[in-house]
């Protein structure tokens, strides 16, 4: 759940509302009572070598490529258009 804070306490507790964030928390900042954004953590990112990605997928079903395409041209318009 998203924690509230006001503009004022964004600029004043920077540094704490900072250290939240890198624990994982969540704020909603609000401007004369209005929410106007949200603060969310990034994600860390983690390494994953090839050997653990390919181990990964190597149970997973095959991909019929043929198949596959006919249903991303169904869902997708991919007819290029100048710019304006």
């Amino acid at each position: 759940m998203a924690r509230k804070i006001t503009q004022r306490e964004l600029r004043n507790e920077s540094g704490e509302i900072m250290r939240a964030l890198d624990r994982g928390e969540t704020f909603v900042v609000t401007r004369n009572g209005v929410p106007v954004g949200e603060l969310t953590p990034l994600r860390q990112r983690r390494f994953v070598s090839a050997e653990a990605a390919v181990a990964l997928f190597a149970g997973a079903p095959a991909i019929d490529g043929k198949r596959f395409r006919t249903e991303i041209d169904a869902v997708l318009d991919q007819r290029p258009r100048p710019r304006g």
